[in-house]
């Protein structure tokens, strides 16, 4: 599903399009701002978004061989959670 199909999919719980797209956009931002603040969001029965950092580590250049320095960096893992994993079993 795309964004736009979502976005279509809460408009039909809602009155306007314009009103689930600003929901829509709502929750994905505070997802994102909570995560820059390297805060956990748990949505219950959905999952959990965690910000992971990750150090600074060795590795290799595929094309030459060198070895080089591979620097630190801010991933986001998504854990389901029980009643997701249930819902699509």
């Amino acid at each position: 599903m795309k964004k736009a199909e979502m976005i279509d999919e809460i408009a039909k719980v809602l009155k306007t399009k314009k009103e689930a797209r600003q929901v829509f956009e709502s929750l994905l931002n505070n997802i994102t701002k909570s995560l820059k603040k390297k805060e956990d969001v748990t949505l219950m029965g959905f999952g959990a978004f965690k910000a992971i950092k990750r150090p600074a580590r060795k590795g290799r250049n595929p094309y030459t061989g060198e070895p080089i320095i591979i620097k630190a960096s801010t991933r986001v893992k998504f854990v389901p959670g029980k009643a997701l994993k249930d819902a699509i079993e």
